[in-house]
């Protein structure tokens, strides 16, 4: 959880605000919501209007999305602390990640603050990653104000979507066994109607698709005063200060971000250092660094109720606590739901390792290892586990999209990876084997409905309930998470790109049997060398070609998708033959189709069971796992008769 911004190290400005009577001039939120549903954009606007980013500043959409693949996607991937100050109250704003993948981040960001902002999208309303982060802010007890974003979409839906938010309250409040007196409040939750993309919000509810009538976001702070308690720590009992995450600068080294649960912490002063297994050790806090809109600055002291940033513990770990070494008294450590989908990350293995125009520097287990390692300091969702192979491991997190993003941060880093398909991670409960669920919920045009409904219940999808709008129909599935492996690419092909889905992770059940992810099987090359536009032209009508006239491709590569449910060993750098007769220029004017060029997450979703993704800082290929041919037809072979017994 890092402050987003272009500047981490400490600014020379001290900011101590001197022991407080009471903490009720500062509050603790964490902004959650569904992907896409406007909490950055919401959390630029509230910068603005405190005037955070001066009157000359340049001004950045999406802010707080600071890392270059946040903004290439559009979302949020790790959940970044800021600051707002509003006429004198300190708001610490945390800005989470909407998409479950990253649930480790939300349950850390909600480990910090003492109320929840829910946005909910004026037209689309709760979906699933809705449920997730609402399941957690209520199982922690904390007060919820319900903001209702982008009422000035053409299709809001404005008063629907406010008593769907109020159902999924209820229905989770029910699933989680709250008590009437918690369940009676969540009926009297506040709800203020905005748009932050132009800094307005309102306590009264527009017209579907208009603007809220007041010109600014006073209504929205004054909400937020008013249901967000101030911090209830003592800042004169004994300290307790939670890690919550980490990070690091050139000049500090690593950095832990704290929530002080009670007492106070100063710079220079001697902390006790509480771990995970109850080992103590005295430490020095050497800086202590307080967070002021987009950037960190010095402070003397900081008290219970304050988020602030300590360096001078170079192995700390999130979950560890900072106590009074008189008194040392340790806090619950953070708990994150298990991992459910797994993949295999070791070296790359292909004939064309390290030979690309600019190839990786990092080819060694050594080094791939150590930054696995490195990666399980900062993501308290990820496992790392051994393999029969030295030089691979088995990584599992919460889902496909969060193991992607892993894999393409290293590749940038400069690593050349072989990354094995995604599966699910199962477990035997009651001596049955159990796989993990998500529910689904896609919105696609009409038209599409037969096809899409055809698509799930191949992949074992379970329909709960089927909503009809004007063109466009709401579906919610329950489908194993199996099921969802390739299932992106397939939908929006079907679609037309027209569809949208997302899902969350809903629990385990029984395994439902086999799945048939892909009906194509691939085209595969038969040996080395470059492509040829000769070979192109003759592949043409055999499927869809990833590669291109003048690529490398080695034996065992796979060069596209074949037409039919097999797969299909091609000559792929075939030359044309030369003579002596003269012919007509007429057939060397051939129009080539463009390659189809697949992104890493699509590389993953294409893979088939005896596939795997070769990585590298300019290419992603999909090969063989098995690049001989002849061992793979004896593998195939073992296998039919594996089966037929």
């Amino acid at each position: 959880m890092s402050t987003a911004g272009t500047t981490l190290d400490a600014a020379p400005a001290t900011a101590d605000r001197g022991l407080p009577d009471s903490r009720g001039g500062l509050r603790n939120i964490a902004i959650v919501a569904h992907v896409d549903h406007g909490k950055t954009t919401l959390v630029d606007a509230m910068l603005r209007a405190s005037g955070a980013f001066g009157e000359r500043a340049e001004l950045v959409d999406r802010v707080m999305d600071s890392g270059d693949l946040e903004r290439e996607k559009g979302i949020t991937i790790l959940a970044k602390n800021t600051t707002v100050n509003w006429h004198g109250t300190t708001i610490n704003v945390i800005d989470t990640p909407g998409h479950a993948d990253f649930g480790g981040e939300v349950e850390r960001g909600l480990s910090m603050v003492d109320g929840v902002a829910l946005l909910v999208d004026a037209s689309e309303g709760p979906l699933p990653q809705t449920r997730f982060v609402l399941r957690k802010t209520l199982a922690a007890g904390l007060p919820v104000l319900l903001v209702v974003n982008k009422t000035d979409r053409p299709d809001a839906r404005i008063e629907e979507v406010v008593d769907e938010s109020l159902e999924l309250l209820l229905e989770l409040a029910d699933e989680l066994e709250l008590g009437e007196d918690q369940t009676a409040h969540l009926l009297d939750l506040p709800v203020v109607y905005a748009s932050g993309r132009a800094g307005r919000a309102s306590r009264s509810r527009p017209a579907d698709g208009e603007m809220p009538d007041s010109p600014d976001l006073q209504p929205l702070f004054d909400v937020l005063l008013e249901t967000v308690p101030p911090p209830a720590d003592d800042p004169t009992a004994p300290l307790q200060a939670h890690v919550t995450n980490l990070d690091a600068t050139n000049f500090l080294g690593r950095i832990a971000l704290c929530r002080i649960r009670a007492g106070e912490i100063r710079r220079g002063q001697q902390v006790a250092w509480m771990q995970d297994g109850g080992k103590v050790t005295r430490v020095k806090i050497t800086e202590l660094l307080r967070t002021e809109a987009l950037t960190r600055v010095q402070a003397d002291v900081a008290y219970a109720g304050d988020i602030v940033a300590v360096a001078g513990i170079p192995d700390v770990m999130i979950g560890d606590t900072l106590a009074d070494p008189e008194n040392p008294v340790a806090l619950e450590r953070i708990h994150v739901d298990e991992p459910a989908i797994s993949m295999t990350i070791g070296i790359n293995t292909s004939p064309l390792v390290g030979r690309d125009p600019h190839p990786g520097q990092k080819l060694t287990a050594r080094q791939v290892k150590s930054r696995l390692d490195s990666e399980l300091v900062g993501n308290v969702s990820l496992r790392v586990l051994p393999t029969e192979r030295p030089d691979t491991w088995e990584v599992q997190g919460r889902g496909e999209l969060a193991l992607a993003i892993l894999v393409e941060t290293m590749r940038r880093e400069g690593f050349e990876l072989t990354v094995g398909k995604p599966e699910v991670v199962t477990k035997v409960i009651d001596g049955k084997l159990h796989e993990p669920f998500e529910q689904l919920s896609i919105d696609v045009p009409t038209d599409s409905l037969g096809a899409v409904t055809q698509l799930l219940a191949a992949r074992k999808g379970d329909m709960s309930q089927m909503v009809h709008g004007e063109n466009r129909v709401r579906l919610d599935f329950r489908v194993p998470s199996r099921g969802l492996i390739g299932f992106r690419t397939e939908f929006l092909t079907i679609t037309r790109g027209a569809g949208i889905a997302s899902h969350v992770f809903d629990g385990y059940g029984p395994w439902v049997g086999e799945i048939s992810s892909r009906l194509r099987g691939s085209l595969i090359a038969d040996r080395s060398g470059p492509v040829t536009a000769y070979a192109v032209d003759a592949l043409a009508d055999r499927g869809v070609l990833f590669v291109g006239p003048g690529t490398q491709v080695y034996d065992g590569m796979v060069i596209g998708e074949y037409t039919r449910n097999e797969d299909l060993e091609v000559n792929i750098v075939r030359e044309k033959k030369l003579t002596n007769m003269r012919k007509s220029t007429g057939d060397e004017l051939v129009k080539l189709t463009p390659p189809t060029i697949l992104t890493l997450e699509q590389s993953l979703e294409f893979c088939a069971n005896d596939e795997c993704v070769e990585v590298t800082p300019e290419n992603v290929r999909i090969r063989k796992a098995e690049l001989d041919s002849h061992l793979r037809g004896r593998a195939r072979a073992r296998a039919k008769a594996a089966a037929a017994n």
